[in-house]
């Protein structure tokens, strides 16, 4: 190699980058101890930016385009480095390119339940997961702040940070929302765009702009969620007593089945459910007396359950004395 090709290497001419994969928010373009060539080019493709930086300090920065590199193109970097006007030499500056496009798909989610203050059920625990985008808005505040001199910087890299602060905001809003946690599942959006509003200003201390925030899913931890689907259940039943008559309707078939086979055993688990079934409902009457009725036995004499059996071949009311029905003979206990 000749001493002039070797020279020739020592300095930059075309700058530019292309990313070579998803995922990298920085990139230090290889310098290599080479100084950048006055007049050289440096190529800014959509949905990049470009920082000089000099001696730690953050310099110019360029969005999308085609620049020639001198003093007209370079006034912050010219001013640290106290060029004159004449300034023909070739310079050396650290030069980073950041990816301002939208980094979709990001997923969060509540690593612990949060606790929080529920007007309807007091203190619960609620998880919640869903999906954001964002990109770099501000590349020298990212660079100050985030990325460094990293000649790599990558999403997963900013992952945790973003996730934990995510987090701490969404405690804040549930805290400070007041909303029953039905109301808050039932309005996912609404609650999301209020969480968003909240993290906006925590992604711009990093140089980065929130784009969507988007709630999946809100629920509760699996023994929260059972008590739950047991008060839904118990209000979507309503009348206690209807829904007694209903499972004791429910039950007679299932006793008659179960009670043996052929036209006895049929008679019998019908008696049987039919003795069920009145000796339920004479418990609800007693439970709940009708308009006018006080609850209360006559004086003259017991109830009429206490005095009568049902038989268990056909069914029938029969004294409860009886050993054998007087309607089918069947004998009894």
């Amino acid at each position: 190699m000749s001493l002039r090709d070797f020279l020739s290497k020592q300095f930059i001419d075309v700058i530019d980058w292309v990313e070579p994969e998803d995922g990298i928010l920085a990139y230090r373009y290889p310098m290599q101890d080479r100084e950048i060539q006055n007049g050289g080019k440096l190529t800014v493709r959509d949905s990049q930016m470009a920082i000089f930086v000099n001696e730690g300090k953050a310099a110019d920065a360029f969005g999308p385009g085609l620049y020639t590199l001198n003093t007209q193109t370079l006034p912050i970097l010219t001013y640290l480095q106290n060029w004159d006007k004449a300034f023909q030499s070739p310079f050396k500056s650290d030069v980073y390119y950041f990816s301002t496009r939208i980094q979709t798909n990001q997923h969060w989610g509540t690593p612990n339940p949060i606790t929080i203050r529920d007007r309807e059920f007091g203190a619960v625990r609620v998880r919640g997961f869903g999906i954001y985008t964002y990109h770099i808005s501000d590349p020298k505040t990212f660079y100050t702040k985030v990325s460094g001199t990293r000649d790599v910087y990558r999403v997963e890299d900013l992952d945790g940070q973003l996730q934990n602060t995510i987090v701490a905001r969404i405690t804040d809003t549930f805290a400070g929302s007041n909303l029953p946690f039905l109301d808050m599942a039932a309005n996912q959006a609404e609650l999301a765009d209020k969480i968003a509003e909240q993290l906006k200003k925590g992604f711009a201390d990093f140089g980065l702009a929130l784009d969507s925030f988007v709630v999946e899913n809100l629920s509760l931890p699996d023994e929260l969620q059972q008590i739950l689907d047991q008060r839904i259940g118990m209000n979507m039943v309503g009348d206690m007593a209807r829904y007694t008559q209903y499972q004791v309707a429910q039950s007679i078939p299932i006793a008659a089945g179960n009670e043996g086979g052929g036209a006895a055993g049929v008679g019998a688990g019908l008696g049987a459910g039919v003795a069920m079934g009145q000796a339920m409902m004479d418990s609800l009457k007693k439970a709940t007396p009708a308009a006018g009725e006080t609850g209360v036995a006559p004086a003259g004499g017991a109830v009429a359950s206490a005095e009568t059996k049902f038989c268990l071949n056909c069914g029938k009311a029969i004294p409860k004395v009886s050993k054998f029905c007087p309607e089918c003979g069947h004998g009894q206990p």
